[in-house]
């Protein structure tokens, strides 16, 4: 039995800061933004998209795109990030999913 302070829901697969919660091929999406630190490029912030299921079970993981947003301040690269329609997150989530059999 839970506990009042225990979470139906699991915790989520990433550490990122929740952008938004898509739906695809009938499943919800939670979308983060991740910072990637590259210390050969000191003076940039890189951002990449993880795409967490919401209804996560045993054994699913978060599939994560490369990194795709490089601006000079983190608060661009999340500017841009929350600016991205929900068919284009849905493309970019598509791009990471095996290709169905």
């Amino acid at each position: 039995m839970k506990s009042a302070n225990e979470s139906s829901s699991p915790a989520p697969l990433s550490n990122g800061r929740h952008l938004t919660t898509i739906s695809y091929d009938g499943h919800f999406w939670d979308v983060y933004l991740e910072f990637q630190d590259d210390p050969s490029i000191p003076k940039t912030y890189r951002g990449l998209l993880c795409f967490s299921p919401s209804t996560s079970s045993a054994g699913e993981s978060a599939l994560r795109t490369t990194t795709i947003l490089i601006e000079d301040s983190s608060e661009a690269v999340e500017s841009k990030a929350r600016g991205f329609e929900d068919f284009q997150l849905q493309s970019l989530l598509r791009s990471l999913l095996p290709d169905p059999e």
